[in-house]
């Protein structure tokens, strides 16, 4: 892990969540954390699975179940959660699928997972965070739009990148607008973003046996690895920035380099857009911000 990536300083100590952390980035992310003695939890869907990946990361850390494609899940995890929490690394996601599938809510899996999900489990836990939440975004919500009138794919014709997209653009919309809502509370607490370029994933398993092989065989020359993938999430998770700042590598295309400050779409910057995607996500979860906002 290159050293330009976690400011140790801002790591030692304090208490971590990092979804999806059982496999990919999410794992390359606690475990470099936790090598430089953060606290961290794992929320993972296979607690079984992350008991054993726990085990061989050393330090302190911790296992607990977590489904962000069941908001059941979600609210047990937020209620069961006992003291403060310093960041939220909203790191798990799901892409590539061929066809719609949906969440147990009934939203399409990737929406539901990558975004709604998120979405639900931050603001529950917003009262307990003191430093920041870490959303982990992707240079595929350039190929994004976004329908707010059919947001779950029932109307359109579902298509495979285009859904993913949509998903990664939400994720920097939210962004966007819980920054603007943090600052309205005056609340010390910052929303950032990350991604991490092409790095190693799971990703490419929905595809089915050609396009999953030809996905690999473009990726094993192109690619960074999961580690070097993770570097900007922590990067955005510990260094001193301002929020809603975005981080991704440095590289040609950003698709691999050193964490650096970068730049989004101007549908993915629109305040108006986001605050409107909020409102819908409040209505679809149920779940509302938390803090009020100073007069």
């Amino acid at each position: 892990m290159s050293t330009a990536a976690a400011d140790v300083a801002r790591t030692a100590g304090r208490r971590f969540v990092v979804t999806g952390a059982s496999s990919g980035l999410g794992l390359a992310t606690a475990r470099e954390l936790a090598r430089n003695g953060a606290r961290v939890v794992l929320a993972v869907r296979d607690v079984t699975a992350g008991e054993r990946i726990a085990a061989d990361l050393g330090g302190s850390t911790k296992v607990r179940a977590l489904d962000l494609a069941d908001l059941s899940s979600v609210r047990r995890f937020a209620e069961s959660w006992d003291g403060d929490l310093d960041v939220l690394i909203n790191n798990a996601g799901v892409g590539n699928l061929p066809k719609r599938r949906v969440t147990a809510d009934g939203f399409e899996l990737q929406i539901g997972t990558n975004h709604l999900g998120h979405f639900a489990l931050t603001n529950l836990l917003l009262p307990r965070i003191t430093d920041r939440v870490v959303t982990v975004a992707s240079g595929a919500h350039r190929i994004g739009g976004l329908d707010l009138a059919d947001l779950n794919w029932e109307s359109r014709p579902y298509r495979l990148f285009a859904s993913y997209g949509q998903s990664k653009l939400a994720n920097l919309l939210f962004t966007l607008e819980l920054q603007r809502r943090l600052v309205a509370s005056d609340s010390p607490v910052r929303a950032l973003a990350a991604h991490p370029g092409l790095a190693a994933s799971n990703f490419g398993r929905h595809l089915g046996p050609v396009l999953g092989v030809v996905t690999k065989a473009v990726g094993t020359v192109v690619q960074q690895s999961a580690e070097a993938g993770a570097a900007p999430t922590l990067f955005a998770a510990t260094r001193d920035l301002p929020g809603a700042s975005y981080v991704g590598p440095d590289g040609f295309g950003e698709v691999r380099g050193q964490p650096t400050l970068v730049g989004r779409s101007t549908q993915a910057a629109d305040p108006d857009l986001a605050r409107r995607l909020w409102t819908l996500s409040e209505e679809l979860t149920g779940v509302t911000f938390p803090l009020r906002a100073s007069t």
